[in-house]
């Protein structure tokens, strides 16, 4: 009776080691997926707002940062387009630093216009909030809607809309080339 009791001890240690150890790539360690929130799994993203600030200086590329909110259904449809927009999302891993928040920052600079959702702000790496770089509404300058995001990766779109208008990715590229390099 004591080894069998034994035995079926020795071999739960032994299942629960096993599941225990937890794979590490050959790359190193790498940042949680869980920090996209269905934005983008292929994407690194910032934790934390210090950290996109950190991450944005020292790569000199700006940060994206965007409010959102789980349960909102304006969130939830500009996520899917954004997530499922492979030439967006190109973009974004080569050229951004990117930060989702479904919390508000203590930086007052981050809502200029008011505490909404969905919201993107973005930041250059000197660390200033672009609020030149808006979407097409008045009464909340940096709402975007779904049909606003499918605009952000076709250069022909710039050449058809206004400056206000114009791609906000690009438009904070250029500012980038233009005042950085």
């Amino acid at each position: 009776m004591i080894k069998s009791a034994l035995s079926v001890l020795l071999v739960l240690v032994a299942i629960s080691s096993a599941f225990a150890a937890k794979y590490i790539p050959k790359s190193g360690k790498r940042v949680p997926q869980t920090l996209s929130r269905g934005w983008g799994d292929q994407l690194i993203w910032a934790q934390t707002y210090e950290e996109g600030l950190y991450w944005s200086r020292s790569r000199n590329k700006p940060l994206m940062v965007i409010f959102h909110l789980e349960d909102c259904p304006h969130s939830q449809a500009l996520k899917k387009v954004f997530s499922e927009d492979n030439e967006i999302q190109k973009i974004l891993d080569e050229d951004f630093i990117v930060l989702n928040l479904v919390y508000e920052t203590t930086d007052k600079h981050l809502s200029p216009d008011g505490q909404y959702v969905p919201r993107l702000l973005f930041v250059d790496p000197s660390m200033t909030v672009r609020a030149d770089v808006t979407g097409r509404y008045a009464n909340r300058m940096y709402a975007y809607e779904p049909g606003d995001i499918k605009l952000w990766g076709s250069s022909k779109t710039l050449e058809r809309f206004s400056i206000k208008q114009a791609s906000s990715l690009a438009k904070v590229k250029s500012a980038l080339k233009t005042h950085l390099f």
